[in-house]
């Protein structure tokens, strides 16, 4: 199992990737939406049936923190969480910051693509 992620410029791609990896097996636990806005994060989520990075998933200690943090500082907090390398998340957060929606799946079968 592995980590995958992917880029969408819409609300719209997001919901049918999601749909799409539902279909092939991957347990909804693992599927991640995260955006630069709070609430586009909630509504894209909401919409794709899917999760948003919580408290539980970064841990109490990076949630405390994440408080005080500028929100790039949050992001990419969240993104190393997951179990990017930082470098990884500072490639996910600039794509945050054009404006992308970013699809996680963690645990993500082998040769997994969508």
């Amino acid at each position: 199992m592995s980590l995958f992620y992917k880029e969408f410029s819409n609300d719209e791609e997001v919901v049918n990737a999601v749909n799409s990896i539902k279909t092939r097996g991957v347990n909804e636990d693992t599927i991640y939406v995260v955006t630069h806005d709070d609430d586009r994060t909630k509504r894209v989520a909401n919409n794709a049936d899917a999760n948003t990075v919580g408290a539980s998933d970064v841990g109490f200690g990076t949630a405390a923190k994440n408080v005080f943090r500028k929100k790039g500082d949050e992001l990419r907090a969240q993104f190393e969480k997951l179990g990017f390398t930082q470098a990884e998340a500072d490639t996910l957060e600039d794509k945050l910051d054009q404006g992308k929606i970013i699809v996680v799946v963690k645990d993500a079968p082998a040769g997994f693509t969508i």
